[in-house]
């Protein structure tokens, strides 16, 4: 009887891992789909841009380009929170789960928020920085070349 009470509480265990190790997949996925998705949109609407396809005049471009540059990074940094916020979930679960069944099968990751960088500074760091930052050089670098005779 203590064994497959012992076999059910490892079979929830599992389960719940599994519950938030694939919402840490998706985050990660959708923090990968938006990188792809940012460098295809900058570097199709500048290849676009070559030889006047559409615009004769690339600076105004690259300058709207920072729009979709910032709003891509800072999903990127949001997803990188959430991410962050889950793998203190799952820290939390393979803790605590021998000892109490609090929050059974409960993804709500709020109480751990706090542990976690924001989201504005996530966008600073060391993973999404230089990737965005490298990016709005360029299209800042591209602006200025064009602007000057």
């Amino acid at each position: 009887m203590a064994e497959n009470l012992n076999n059910d509480k490892k079979e929830i265990l599992h389960k719940e891992i599994d519950l938030i190790q694939d919402v840490i997949k998706r985050m990660a996925n959708n923090s990968f789909l938006l990188k792809g998705w940012m460098i295809s949109i900058v570097v199709g609407v500048l290849a676009l841009t070559k030889d006047t396809l559409v615009t004769d005049d690339i600076t105004y471009l690259s300058l709207i380009l920072c729009l979709p540059l910032i709003v891509f990074w800072y999903l990127d940094a949001f997803f990188l929170h959430k991410e962050k916020c889950y793998r203190k979930l799952y820290d939390w679960v393979i803790a605590n789960r021998k000892t109490n069944d609090d929050y059974q099968y409960s993804l709500n990751y709020e109480r751990f928020e706090s542990e976690v960088k924001t989201v504005l500074r996530l966008m600073f760091s060391n993973t999404l920085f230089p990737f965005y930052g490298i990016t709005a050089l360029i299209l800042i670098c591209i602006t200025i070349y064009n602007i000057i005779p």
